[in-house]
């Protein structure tokens, strides 16, 4: 269904390109809605060794139909070798918010 909302988590290492990243999802309407959150610590295996780094969360509102677009801007902008990129279907919302997020992601004519 290219019109299934999805809620889509990444994290960026500062705020600063999680801002850029953001406006720019949002510019482009490959994003409805783009929650910059605060810094977390995260704990992770990276080849081979336990890390951690401080990140910042970052929630992003689209449809399946606009994915592939989302995912291929992330990937271009994203400082990390591999992003953590991870889209749930929204199975349930306030119909009225699932519908803006549908409209707002519509590309411009």
């Amino acid at each position: 269904m290219i019109d299934e909302v999805l809620v889509v988590f990444t994290t960026l290492p500062d705020d600063a390109a999680a801002r850029d990243l953001a406006r720019a999802l949002v510019e482009s309407r490959t994003a409805a809605c783009v929650n910059v959150l605060s810094s977390c610590r995260s704990v992770y295996r990276w080849q081979g060794a336990v890390e951690s780094a401080d990140e910042i969360p970052v929630i992003i509102k689209t449809t399946r139909g606009r994915y592939p677009d989302l995912e291929r801007e992330l990937r271009s902008r994203h400082p990390y070798e591999l992003p953590e990129l991870v889209a749930v279907p929204a199975v349930a919302g306030l119909s009225g918010y699932l519908d803006w997020v549908r409209e707002a992601t519509r590309p411009a004519p």
